[in-house]
């Protein structure tokens, strides 16, 4: 890469905002990904805590830990130099206390080297996000559909699909607007909604299942190259099956390991014709 690439910055999405240039964002979980992201020019890389869904093998985004995120954070950021990078704070991460979540956004920035943090949910979150704002690092928000709380809104459904809980949507946006974060991630959210959001932000919105009117798009990586293991949502579009080549590949390696045909000479090393008859002179 580049050193001369410019670095994304907070103000570069608010520009992008304006200039109704469309945000690219991606999940990223690990160095060779993220450097994959980078080149290819997206604008921002998230390292989501579905990570746990992803790569871990858990079955839902709550059994995911710090360690965990700030590990593969770590990674990520040394892998970028243009894009934004993004950390995802895990459950009971922030939820706690307005202390805890200092404490770990700071963590973040400090030991994974992250430009940001995301925090999933609305008022409820509100002295969070203050709070990790005035010890001055920037913040993300995420409303709609926020797995962290998937037992409590009954599932993994869509939201806002009544004017009553629309209109909350909207008013939460406003309110964590005003409490300072730099974007907002809405996922699962009826287009119409997203759309009257995106419309009365000053800040840039991100969608994920939220239609084509947000400011920028956010897609798992795994999705896009079809590796998740899981049934694709609604919303995900597979750019790419590596799936069937990776195996393929498998496939592949397993014949010629067991049919002995690799290693062979080609990938093999050897000794000078001297070297080799010094050897065998000392075997016998």
């Amino acid at each position: 890469m580049s050193s001369t690439l410019h670095k994304v910055t907070i103000q570069d999405l608010i520009r992008l905002k304006q200039k109704d240039e469309p945000i690219v964002m991606v999940t990223a979980y690990d160095y060779p990904t993220a450097l994959l992201a980078d080149r290819a020019g997206i604008d921002v890389i998230l390292v989501g805590d579905s990570i746990g869904n992803n790569v871990l093998g858990y079955e839902h985004t709550l059994q995911v830990s710090m360690d965990e995120m700030i590990s593969h954070s770590r990674a990520v950021s040394k892998a970028t130099e243009r894009a934004l990078i993004v950390g995802d704070m895990p459950y009971m991460s922030y939820q706690p206390s307005d202390r805890d979540a200092v404490l770990n956004a700071g963590a973040f920035m400090r030991d994974a080297e992250v430009d940001a943090v995301k925090l999933e949910g609305g008022t409820a979150v509100l002295s969070r996000i203050k709070a990790i704002i005035a010890a001055g690092i920037p913040v993300m928000g995420h409303i709609g559909l926020t797995p962290q709380s998937f037992s409590l809104l009954g599932g993994y459904r869509v939201q806002g699909r009544d004017s009553g809980s629309a209109l909350r949507l909207l008013n939460e946006a406003l309110a964590l607007q005003d409490a300072g974060i730099f974007a907002l991630v809405l996922e699962a959210v009826p287009a119409p909604v997203a759309k009257a959001i995106t419309e009365r932000l000053e800040i840039p919105t991100i969608g994920i299942g939220a239609g084509p009117y947000c400011d920028g798009q956010v897609l798992v990586f795994h999705d896009i190259f079809g590796l998740s293991q899981r049934s694709l949502p609604k919303f995900a579009k597979r750019y790419v099956d590596l799936s069937k080549h990776i195996l393929k590949g498998f496939c592949m390696y397993k014949e010629d390991v067991k049919s002995r045909k690799f290693p062979d000479e080609e990938h093999s090393y050897s000794l000078s014709p001297e070297e080799l008859n010094k050897f065998q002179q000392a075997l016998s």
